[in-house]
């Protein structure tokens, strides 16, 4: 819709609005339905009507800046409204994954519903925080930022405050699966720039900041950075960049951002299928092959090989075939339960398999 049109819209409905009602009396994103009382007034009873305020997503003319930067991956959509970019991803990307990782928790990379009321928001307009906040002693659960690519990034340190890519837990592209067989990077993706170009943003921190590469757009060197591998450039805009060595990414937050359970809110939820495994010792990922029918991890422990296929079944459900080192063989499948959001906002028990394993 043009400006224009949408001026004589806002001038169409300005008999629509009583003058004592406020935005909020009026206009409610809660994607119910109202019943409203309606009282037989006379005329000269009936208010002055004003239209104050209409606030949707993508009443904004022009598409945010930001918003072209993520429209190089296929599987990433962008939606905005006037404070906020709203990214949908299933939180997989295109390279391939989990090669090399030598400390595994069991877990696979499945697909996430990051779409809808649980899609990932950047702050448009992002303000600079009285007291940033360091991801040395927090931010251990959850994400910081998110890729351009659409995968969310985790803090450089695990959740037991230890260097992941030291203690073996990342692929080459320097990410792994979580619980929740959620694929995450705990590093800069600085292998999306041969997608989005030198000089542009590999990804945005969860306070609506920039991430850019090792090196200026220019293929400078990096100037001084501060304990969160941040800098203001020359016009006083203030940015994140890569580095090669500890925080790797952003090292915390110098926006501002609600913090809740040391989690930046709101982020989406990821929605396991089968419970959280325990690390397998001595385990290391030899190959990986994903495809929309089937995938299968393959792994070595003390010169023995073991595989974990898994394929979807019908809408919500997985088949997971493990192949053992020893050659002992076993099946189960599972059904995703509903999203949190689905539950009234409380998360679901982990699900359990119609065929669970036998206890070891």
């Amino acid at each position: 819709m043009t400006l224009l049109l949408r001026c004589m819209a806002t001038l169409t409905l300005l008999a629509c609005l009583p003058v004592s009602a406020s935005a909020h009396d009026w206009h409610r994103h809660t994607g119910h339905s109202h019943e409203h009382d309606h009282e037989h007034n006379h005329p000269s009873d009936m208010p002055a009507y004003t239209l104050t305020a209409v606030t949707k997503e993508q009443d904004v003319d022009d598409k945010p800046d930001i918003a072209r930067h993520f429209e190089k991956f296929q599987h990433v959509r962008v939606r905005w409204d006037a404070s906020t970019l709203f990214v949908e991803s299933n939180g997989l990307p295109d390279h391939n994954m989990m090669v090399g990782i030598r400390s595994w928790q069991q877990q696979v990379p499945l697909p996430q519903p990051f779409t809808g009321n649980n899609a990932w928001q950047i702050p448009l307009h992002p303000v600079l925080a009285d007291k940033p906040v360091s991801a040395k002693h927090n931010l251990y659960r959850g994400a910081i930022a998110l890729a351009v690519n659409g995968v969310p990034i985790f803090n450089a340190l695990n959740n037991r405050g230890e260097d992941a890519f030291l203690a073996g837990e990342l692929d080459q592209w320097g990410g792994h699966c979580g619980r929740g067989d959620d694929y995450h990077y705990h590093m800069a993706p600085v292998h999306l720039e041969k997608i989005v170009g030198k000089g542009n943003p590999i990804a945005f921190a969860l306070d609506g900041f920039p991430i850019y590469g090792l090196t200026e757009a220019d293929g400078s060197p990096v100037g001084k950075l501060d304990a969160l591998n941040g800098q203001f450039d020359p016009q006083g805009r203030y940015h994140y960049h890569a580095t090669k060595t500890y925080p790797y990414i952003n090292g915390g937050m110098r926006g501002e951002v609600t913090i809740r359970g040391d989690q930046i809110e709101p982020q989406p939820r990821d929605a396991p299928v089968r419970p959280a495994l325990q690390p397998l010792r001595g385990a290391t990922i030899t190959d990986f092959k994903f495809g929309d029918k089937q995938s299968v991890l393959t792994y070595q422990v003390r010169g023995q090989t073991g595989t974990v296929r898994y394929s979807p079944q019908g809408a919500n459900g997985w088949k997971f075939t493990y192949v053992e080192p020893n050659g002992e063989t076993r099946t189960e499948t599972y059904q995703r339960r509903p999203h949190p959001e689905d539950r009234g906002g409380r998360r679901p028990p982990p699900p359990r398999p119609d065929n669970p394993p036998p206890r070891r």
